[in-house]
């Protein structure tokens, strides 16, 4: 790998754009007030809250002093209000379904400069660290600010907590690893470790937090933000939470759980694992794998998909871990896929890296994403989700979000690897004047909505994310088309939310003749798909469906995913609806066998294909036309 590839492993390039500056700045983001006539859908202000206008899910918030506001949330029709699963904060969903519904197991971090309604569910690093019976931590990450990190901590406990920070900066000279070591100085209580890299070009850039408290617990944390103010203030990010792990019960006889994909066995011996790698040339995460073979992960309903720097085979035995694109597809072959209509694969990610001048790495990538357990194959969709330059103008920071996002497209072999994947590129917002019929709006305007770029018949359903540029990294494959009118009924065969970019770096290149799988970077991510809530025992079928302005899925639209999904199996009509309408016990047993397991989405569907003349947000490029602040971009 030459000088030029690497500058395409993910983030690396964040430090030719100072973000070394924005990472050591707790607070510079985004101060500026717009203009009081700045009228916007789901604006970038951040002192102005109380003049959007834009439609919120159904939160009522005391501290709001704006009458007018707290008027339009109870003239909403109760459906609305039902489908935001929220009213005088109880969730009706939970006391009135028969179906059983579960919370989505990821979730939006906040954004600062979004409104409280923009924000239900979502989860703050304070919220995560600010737990006072927190004694020990472990935070893998690619770029850190220390300060940040500790104010995080309750200040009862700041000082008394173990801090271990992993990071990858191994040579002693670069001014990453001196900025941290001068600010570890300040902590008498933080460890700095340096992750083993044997790949010179790779990152450390997987994104951990492990947790251990007083009350003899432990939780794992696995996120797309990095460890800087930037990152969990305006950026669209996610996370998983595992439940608190307890100790396993010595009183208790010892239970053999199976390593079955899914199970908590099986992730807590691939995170193990993974910690290992570390461990190649010195000790490094070999006190964290001793404290943890101590508790008991059997709550876990996840699989955890990681890379580790270095080659390894393709065939693996059962007590060892599959990395990168071969380890996710061993879990994909696990994974029982809906067979009966056009599935889709979405990936949605912050950087593209140089792959090939021809589609030969992403057709083998893209191979590997579509394995499942079913027998009949059905060959998906692929689209990949990411912002234009207009969205990076209209996000909250402006063209500062620009910084951590990356592809190139200016030389010809760029070029050529644009073109094959122009047909696949959707928008982050989507909401551009550029893909309004209507509108005369200037295209930096943040007024623009998703309402005017997408045909009327077509119903929109808003994450709340479009000005939070993203950061984030999912792969969801849905098992039908995401530009379809039937976005409602939509089910999730699979989710993953990871630290990985598209890059050859991040899920290793084919295998080699000597049957290798080479991989740069260290990553880490969470693999969720609906069998995991299975309850076999109770004749119960589980749905995923994707869920929008909060953790829990509208009951009106999984019923409807129901009776969709059995017409397709069952000659044109739904069991479901039959049965409502029969008299009789028998009336709504479907909806009462079914768990509806949530998936919280970070961006709007349906989802809207990029336009003849747009093209990805490029770092690396100029561009005059200002920002909606005010600001160009000039390199």
């Amino acid at each position: 790998m030459d000088q030029h590839q690497s500058q395409d492993s993910d983030e690396l390039a964040q430090k030719d754009c100072k973000l070394d500056d924005i990472a050591n700045d707790n607070d510079n983001t985004n101060t500026k007030i717009v203009p009081r006539g700045i009228h916007r859908s789901i604006s970038p202000p951040p002192l102005r809250r109380r003049r959007m206008e834009s439609p919120k899910p159904a939160m009522l918030e005391k501290k709001e002093a704006n009458p007018n506001q707290n008027q339009r949330e109870v003239n909403r029709k109760p459906d609305q209000l039902f489908k935001q699963g929220l009213i005088n904060g109880k969730n009706l969903m939970l006391e009135h379904s028969k179906q059983e519904v579960v919370k989505s197991p990821f979730q939006l971090t906040t954004i600062r400069d979004l409104p409280a309604s923009s924000n239900v569910d979502a989860v703050s690093l304070k919220d995560i660290l600010g737990d006072p019976l927190i004694s020990e931590c472990w935070e893998f990450n690619y770029l850190h600010n220390l300060d940040f990190l500790m104010e995080q901590f309750d200040e009862d406990v700041r000082n008394l907590v173990r801090v271990n920070v992993i990071h990858g900066f191994w040579k002693r000279e670069d001014q990453s690893r001196l900025n941290l070591t001068e600010q570890a100085s300040k902590y008498p209580n933080i460890k700095l470790l340096t992750a083993y890299m044997p790949e010179m070009f790779g990152t450390h850039h997987s994104k951990m937090l492990i947790l251990f408290r007083h009350d003899s617990t432990a939780q794992i944390i696995i996120h797309t933000a990095n460890m800087i103010p930037f990152d969990w203030t305006n950026m669209t990010q996610a996370l998983w939470k595992s439940p608190h792990l307890p100790l396993f019960d010595l009183n208790r006889p010892a239970s053999i759980e199976p390593t079955k994909l899914g199970s908590g066995s099986k992730f807590k011996l691939d995170l193990l694992n993974y910690l290992r790698a570390y461990d190649t040339k010195r000790i490094i995460c070999k006190p964290l794998v001793e404290q943890l073979l101590k508790y008991d992960f059997s709550e876990i309903k996840a699989a955890l998909i990681g890379s580790v720097p270095g080659k390894q085979g393709i065939e693996q035995s059962p007590s060892q871990t599959a990395w990168g694109w071969a380890g996710l597809t061993n879990a994909l072959k696990s994974v029982p896929c809906y067979q009966n209509t056009q599935p889709e694969i979405v990936i949605q990610i912050s950087s593209i890296a140089s792959l090939d001048p021809t589609d030969k790495w992403l057709t083998h990538f893209f191979k590997a994403l579509n394995a499942s357990k079913s027998p009949r194959k059905t060959n998906s969709k692929l689209k990949i989700i990411f912002p234009t330059a207009d969205e990076v103008r209209r996000s909250i920071n402006g063209y500062a979000s620009g910084n951590a996002i990356h592809t190139k497209i200016l030389t010809p072999a760029q070029g050529k690897q644009l073109a094959y994947l122009e047909p696949m590129l959707c928008h982050w917002a989507g909401d551009g004047a550029q893909h309004s019929s209507s509108s005369s709006m200037p295209s930096n305007s943040p007024s623009q909505t998703s309402q005017s770029s997408t045909p009327p018949e077509l119903k929109i359903q808003e994450a709340y994310r479009k000005r939070a540029a993203p950061h984030i990294k999912t792969y969801i494959r849905f098992s039908s088309d995401t530009s379809s009118n039937s976005s409602s009924q939509k089910s999730i065969d699979w989710m993953l939310v990871t630290s990985a970019n598209l890059s050859k770096q991040a899920w290793g290149e084919p295998v080699n003749s000597a049957g290798e799988v080479r991989i740069c970077s260290y990553e880490i991510g969470v693999l969720v798909w609906p069998d995991l809530w299975e309850e076999k025992q109770n004749g119960k079928k589980v749905k995923m469906v994707p869920c929008f302005g909060s953790d829990t899925p509208s009951t009106s639209s999984s019923l409807e995913l129901v009776n969709e999904q059995e017409k397709v199996t069952n000659g044109g009509e739904a069991i479901g609806k039959r049965k409502r309408d029969d008299e009789g016990e028998e009336k709504g047993d479907e909806e009462s066998n079914t768990i509806i397991v949530g998936a919280r989405m970070p961006y709007d569907l349906p989802l809207v294909p990029y336009g003849k003349d747009d093209t990805p947000w490029c770092a690396s490029a100029s561009y005059s036309e200002p920002d909606w602040m005010g600001n160009t971009w000039k390199t």
